[in-house]
């Protein structure tokens, strides 16, 4: 073999920058054969019975698809139906809006959204997950701006969704985003057992749980407020219980059942718990007017509008990533969802209407349903539709207390207790965002918390970008300081400590290795340097390697007293470590475009010359 391929060369046309090199084998006598990505399996293939069983599930025979069962698309959409209707109820009530309104924008979360490409599943509608956010805006704005607001966001969501920044919201965090749902859902139980009991909230997370013991004496003082009471605790425990019912039953949703026995109840003699107070549909539509666009002068307005758009489009594609863990059918493409939230948002917001997110619950009980096409998710807003217009007196029979119950529940899911020891256990750097997140949503607002998790987040990875293992240790004429790892300015300190020591020891030299370092930033670097140049000052012989690409410079001779262990010879699979230039002598250093200082060449001062 030639001594070019001997020292591992490849001809350049054929080099892979920054690259080890490689030897030149001749090439292969036939090329490897090319398989399509989209090929079938042979016959022959263990995988062939499940590959087509997955093509079975996601197309129909000619491949055009998921074939269509009208029956089971239907019946998955009155499944959806009944789980939506006391969610949209319950939401607008919980958001401080009439009760028309949160119907309203259910309709447009099966009409426009359902329609749209994007997810095939995921149901969308009103949130328990922005009801306190909405309560917050609607009590400082009004509800005449909240369409100017959801429209805004919507708006704001079609044009992140045409930019294709859809899948932007999946680049935080799952501890961030755990704790802003556990954030979410907090404030929204407590804030929904005052209502459970007839009562009305004080306000603020902080003031509602403040007001628990007077809430508990108020309801045990008055008989009507227990019985309200007993109706949302009757809810609460059927919608933990009933999927444990035997047979078909358990498919009948939970929250209709609590309706059921609601109405039951309160049609009752002696029984006079506040029911709800419906309107007209079309009459509570309260297209925003000039009055209304003005405001959008209002820096509060704005950053309404921010939150808002960030809030419900994370919610919808952490829900569709969710959803999507659930079949197997077409997965959702993110940025057409994301432009279909905004489109339902955007009419949302010019009906005066409460934003429109995707939704775990009614998501999960359509693909539970059988539902393969995205018209069970239509249909179900049509049925919401015709209820609302054809049987309006039906609603107006619901108890608040069990609309409550249903949030109560709803609440209880979001905060999900059992992710927190979860979290202790598999990361507690991440159990420390997710719990600070939390806290901050419950103490102050859920923009303010979520801004403040995504910070922690971020200095928790910079930490742990950081990880820098220092040593020190002294040999008779020599203070050594080796470096490992990421050094950032996060460890300065440990590193400006690493050096003080090294110059208060008192020796001769110091050597510092720095040729473990994966990654050097500005500040350390800039530390390093001034430190060798001025203890070079001093006198003292300073020899430092720094971490980049070994390179000779001028003429190349090994450094007398180190060369078995800087000079590496080819072939060895090591980095070969840097020659000390001599021709330009002893003193000189490196040029100002060398990746490596190279050691210090004087002598040694005189009393340690004869050690």
């Amino acid at each position: 073999m030639s001594g070019m391929h001997a020292r591992g060369r490849v001809p350049a046309h054929a080099r892979i920058p920054d690259a080890p090199p490689v030897p030149d084998f001749p090439a292969p006598a036939a090329p490897a054969p090319t398989y399509a990505p989209d090929i079938t399996p042979s016959a022959t293939s263990p995988m062939d019975k499940s590959a087509k069983t997955d093509r079975a599930a996601r197309s129909d025979k000619n491949g055009k698809g998921p074939k269509v069962d009208l029956a089971t698309e239907i019946t998955a959409s009155l499944v959806v139906f009944l789980v939506a209707l006391p969610l949209c109820i319950g939401v607008a009530v919980a958001s401080g809006v009439p009760a028309e309104l949160g119907i309203i924008s259910g309709v447009i979360g099966g009409l426009v959204v359902g329609a749209a490409r994007g997810s095939t599943l995921q149901v969308s509608g009103p949130a328990a997950g922005l009801a306190a956010l909405v309560a917050e805006t609607v009590l400082e704005y009004g509800v005449a701006m909240l369409g100017v607001i959801v429209l805004g966001s919507g708006i704001l969501q079609i044009v992140l969704g045409l930019v294709r920044l859809g899948r932007i919201f999946q680049a935080i965090s799952l501890a961030v985003v755990q704790g802003m749902l556990a954030g979410i859902g907090l404030p929204l139980m407590f804030s929904q057992l005052y209502p459970m009991s007839d009562s009305k909230a004080p306000g603020t997370p902080i003031e509602n749980m403040a007001g628990l013991p007077g809430l508990i004496a108020d309801t045990f003082a008055n008989s009507q407020a227990l019985i309200a009471a007993g109706l949302g605790v009757v809810t609460i425990v059927l919608s933990f219980l009933w999927k444990k019912m035997p047979g078909p039953v358990k498919k009948v949703p939970a929250a209709l059942v609590a309706v059921g026995i609601g109405i039951g109840v309160a049609s009752l003699p002696g029984v006079d718990v506040k029911t709800l107070q419906v309107g007209n549909l079309l009459a509570s539509v309260d297209v925003p007017g000039p009055t209304e666009f003005a405001g959008l002068a209002d820096v509060g307005i704005i950053t309404a509008i921010l939150t808002f758009t960030v809030i419900a489009s994370a919610e919808s594609l952490f829900t569709a990533a969710a959803v999507d863990r659930m079949h197997s059918g077409p997965r959702t493409r993110y940025n057409p969802e994301l432009i279909a939230q905004g489109a339902g948002n955007t009419v949302a917001g010019l009906l005066g209407a409460l934003p429109i997110t995707a939704v775990v619950a009614r998501s999960s009980a359509n693909v539970q349903a059988g539902a393969k096409t995205r018209l069970s998710r239509t249909l179900h807003g049509l049925w919401l539709l015709a209820f609302a217009l054809l049987l309006p007196q039906v609603l107006a029979l619901i108890p608040i207390a069990v609309l409550a119950g249903v949030l109560v529940h709803s609440g209880w899911k979001l905060f999900a207790p059992e992710e927190f020891p979860k979290m202790w256990r598999q990361d507690r750097g991440e159990f420390a965002v997710m719990t600070l997140t939390t806290l901050v949503i419950v103490a102050t607002a859920l923009l303010e918390g979520v801004l403040f998790g995504l910070a922690a987040g971020i200095v928790l990875a910079a930490l742990r970008m950081s990880q820098t293992v220092i040593k020190q240790h002294l040999e008779e004429d020599t203070a050594k300081v080796v470096m490992a790892g990421n050094a950032t300015f996060l460890r300065l300190p440990q590193l400006i400590e690493a050096l003080e020591a090294a110059a208060e020891a008192g020796k001769p030299r110091i050597r510092l290795d720095l040729t473990g370092v994966t990654h050097l930033d500005h500040a350390c670097r800039n530390q390093v340097e001034e430190f060798v140049a001025q203890q070079r000052g001093f006198g003292l012989r300073v020899e430092l390697l720094m971490p980049g690409p070994a390179k000779p410079v001028g003429t190349a001779s090994p450094v007398a007293d180190s060369a078995d262990e800087w000079d590496r010879p080819a072939g060895t699979g090591l980095p070969r470590r840097p020659y000390a230039s001599t021709g330009a002598g002893p003193t000189q250093g490196p040029g100002p475009t060398a990746e490596w200082f190279y050691l210090d060449t004087r002598p040694m001062p005189e009393e340690y010359v004869s050690r």
